[in-house]
């Protein structure tokens, strides 16, 4: 007989709680872009529809490792997100603002 997770969850600690949502988190704060895709809720079917290109520019797009910066931005916005641009160092994070200008570009 299968529990509903529910359940189970009740039945954890309070630090495995915790724990387990910490874990969930970290999980959700970075994924590729297809695992992104999927977590909106979209298809890549959707996503060619919002961008006006074919479906298999979606499964190429999300496969590659480098693009450019304005092709990302799309991808993102077409999900309905926003992309900014971070550079983090040891002593702190700077929002890079060069490409806001390529939104309107």
């Amino acid at each position: 007989m299968t529990k509903k997770f529910a359940h189970l969850r009740a039945s954890m600690t309070p630090e495995a709680q915790a724990q387990s949502a910490a874990q969930a988190q970290a999980m959700l704060a970075e994924m590729p872009l297809q695992e992104l895709r999927q977590a909106r809720g979209l298809s890549q079917k959707m996503l060619a529809d919002v961008l006006h290109v074919q479906h298999p520019a979606i499964a190429k797009m999300e496969k590659r490792a480098d693009m450019y910066i304005s092709t990302l931005r799309s991808h993102i916005e077409a999900m309905g997100g926003e992309l900014e641009v971070v550079a983090r160092f040891p002593d702190g994070a700077v929002r890079i603002s060069n490409f806001a200008d390529l939104r309107h570009a």
